[in-house]
């Protein structure tokens, strides 16, 4: 809020960045040079970024669409081998749980 006051009473999270907009637009507002330079466009750039997180929002789909398409590119690099397979019970496990246990499995009827 431009107020100043967040919703829990202290002072918003994009307040600080709407005092150096103000201070940079009142400063220049009479200055036609300063006007058509911009020198204020960066801070209010950051204000709106603060408000809006565009674009960390788009930096954030960058970075998911390039993880994505270098996962398509390799598809079974990160597979699981057949010794991770059977280190999880999966596969060939019932000899080696045997011989663990001494003893012959026995079903209940």
């Amino acid at each position: 809020m431009a107020s100043g006051y967040g919703l829990n009473g202290g002072v918003s999270r994009c307040f600080p960045f709407w005092q150096e907009y103000m201070s940079c637009y009142v400063i220049n507002q009479h200055d036609p040079e300063a006007r058509a330079k911009g020198v204020c466009a960066p801070r209010l750039e950051d204000y709106y970024e603060c408000l809006h997180h565009k674009k960390e929002y788009a930096r954030t789909v960058a970075i998911q669409k390039a993880l994505r398409k270098a996962e398509a590119a390799h598809p079974r690099e990160n597979a699981p081998k057949l010794g991770q397979i059977r280190s999880l019970g999966l596969i060939g496990k019932e000899e080696e749980t045997k011989s663990l246990l001494g003893t012959t499995q026995t079903t209940f009827a």
